[in-house]
């Protein structure tokens, strides 16, 4: 709907929900705030997501017509992405998933890590600074 334009929000508000996303994600982790429906949630989050992926696109200015495979190929090859990541990682988190160092130094500090990264991506959003530039 939003690759073709039928609903249209602004990117502050797709960036910000994305990174509210992140962050709540994130501190799950840490402390179990979402107790079953998780689908529900993982759901409500892809929706985000795409707002955001279809609103890369639009920027783009590709033409109309091209705009949903667009978001179709994009969708995949973030998927396909990600499920590489995965197939690497998942056997190696399995594998240490007993140990203090999985414990301590992947879930407790990669998670502390990523609600601090996406608070400050949110604030950044929400408020429209800019806290880290990042250059080329």
């Amino acid at each position: 709907m939003a690759t073709l334009q039928v609903i249209s929000l602004p990117s502050r508000w797709v960036e910000s929900a994305i990174a509210a996303s992140v962050v709540l994600a994130a501190l799950n982790n840490l402390f179990p705030l979402v107790q079953g429906k998780r689908w529900v949630v993982a759901f409500a989050f892809g929706l985000i997501h795409g707002f955001g992926f279809a609103s890369v696109l639009t920027d783009l200015g590709l033409p109309q017509s091209a705009l949903l495979l667009a978001l179709v190929g994009f969708n995949l090859g973030v998927e396909i992405g990600q499920l590489a990541i995965v197939s690497v990682f998942l056997p190696l988190a399995y594998a240490m998933r007993r140990t203090r160092f999985y414990r301590s130094a992947v879930v407790t500090f990669g998670s502390g890590l990523i609600v601090l990264i996406a608070t400050v991506w949110l604030v950044e959003r929400v408020f429209d600074l800019t806290i880290f530039s990042v250059s080329a």
